[in-house]
């Protein structure tokens, strides 16, 4: 639960660290975007480059954002396997009933692979490189213009950083609860799936009650010092578009026309 990253920011000056959360977060949208651009070695190798190159400007750890990918290693590897034994054309090395090998599948599970891997590697960065609020801030400036069509802007961010705020400290909270569980006697992992499910009950009820009180106390504290949302809230921290944010654009508008150069 530790190697859980989502909502866990990590202080640093680089320049990644420094840009526009606005810009952020529509890069790391088109980022997911472009990545159904490539459709051979080359656009994934330079899609590959080009995420490696960010990781590497934002100063942090490459091991850090492995450690992160390992909780998705099990949905990852699924949706491979599901892509290799269940994908036709091409030549057929082998086949079971419905399952068979093919030269098609083991291109698109390879290809489906770097995909979700660069897709994670992406919004990683995101998240360690801007804190809860500012990507709260960075969605309700984005979101402005629905004010006229009567969306409520403002609550809908609020709860975004309440949420991405809660999830690294749910996460803490789960692994205090399975290691007192632990401490008790039992054992995860052991028996069938129908067990083992039954086991996760003494998990979620703690946690889920735990939950509650964090958030009533929460809503207390909120009343307390006389929150209110609304447009007219003013911000202590004002976010200002730099040269860096309008770089990355154009890096990116590069990128895209780099990938469809290459594109088979």
């Amino acid at each position: 639960m530790s190697n859980i990253i989502l909502g866990r920011y990590i202080d640093g000056d680089s320049i990644i660290h420094r840009m526009d959360s606005r810009a952020k977060l529509i890069l790391s949208l088109y980022f997911i975007v472009i990545v159904f651009l490539c459709n051979n070695w080359q656009t994934y190798a330079l899609l590959g480059i080009f995420t490696l190159g960010c990781v590497l400007l934002s100063k942090i750890k490459m091991s850090f954002f492995i450690k992160g990918v390992r909780p998705l290693i099990g949905l990852i590897l699924i949706t491979v396997l599901l892509q290799l034994f269940f994908t036709s054309g091409g030549t057929v090395y082998w086949q079971w009933g419905p399952f068979k090998l093919t030269s098609f599948g083991i291109i698109n599970s390879i290809y489906i692979f770097c995909r979700i891997v660069l897709i994670v590697l992406m919004s990683t960065l995101l998240t360690v490189t801007t804190t809860p609020l500012e990507i709260a801030d960075g969605l309700e400036s984005l979101m402005a213009p629905l004010r006229k069509i009567r969306v409520p802007v403002d609550e809908i961010a609020l709860m975004i950083s309440i949420a991405l705020r809660f999830v690294p400290t749910l996460m803490d909270e789960t692994q205090k609860i399975i290691n007192a569980q632990r401490a008790r006697g039992v054992n995860f992992g052991e028996g069938n799936l129908f067990k083992q499910a039954k086991m996760l009950i003494p998990i979620l009820i703690p946690l889920f009650v735990n939950s509650i009180k964090r958030a009533e106390d929460l809503a207390v504290a909120m009343e307390a010092r006389g929150y209110q949302g609304g447009p007219n809230r003013t911000k202590y921290r004002q976010q200002h578009w730099h040269l860096a944010d309008t770089i990355g654009i154009v890096v990116f508008l590069a990128l895209t026309g780099g990938l469809v150069l290459l594109r088979g």
